[in-house]
């Protein structure tokens, strides 16, 4: 199993937004869009169509999140084709697909993916000199994991 994954300076970055925080992200979006547009945007369901209509750039479209989006971007990570994952979701209001939520935010700390649940992350990680560069990720060796003895 790879214990480390280049991504180059050219970043694959997921943007996926609850809907009363999908106000916010299209702002910040629409903030960053210079930025934003030096990389490959990828976005789950009415947030992707809304992000590409404001934006005026290409932004691949997945499933909305309840309807197979979330898990889609966690196919990426768990693909080694996503980078940064930017997900305003929405902490006062519970969403019919918590579940997905939860395992997509546990797919990006297991494989180490840069993730912004707000706008001060989503901006400190977004003006890092390391946004444009290539990096080198450490991925956890999850070997002993898989070679665990299972009880029968």
């Amino acid at each position: 199993m790879p214990t480390d994954r280049k991504i180059s300076g050219k970043k694959n970055i997921a943007l996926v937004a609850h809907d009363n925080k999908k106000k916010d992200l299209i702002e910040w979006a629409v903030h960053n869009k210079n930025v934003l547009s030096q990389h490959q945007l990828v976005a789950t369901g009415t947030t992707g169509t809304m992000l590409e209509a404001e934006l005026q750039l290409p932004v691949r479209k997945l499933f909305s999140g309840p309807l197979g989006g979330d898990q889609q971007v966690g196919a990426l990570i768990a693909e080694g084709k996503l980078d940064f994952i930017v997900f305003f979701w929405d902490p006062m209001e519970a969403q019919p697909h918590d579940s997905d939520v939860k395992a997509l935010l546990r797919l990006a700390v297991a494989w180490n993916i840069l993730m912004a649940c707000n706008r001060t992350t989503a901006d400190f990680i977004l003006t890092s000199f390391l946004m444009n560069e290539d990096y080198i990720v450490s991925i956890p060796d999850y070997s002993g994991y898989l070679k665990r003895r299972l009880p029968s």
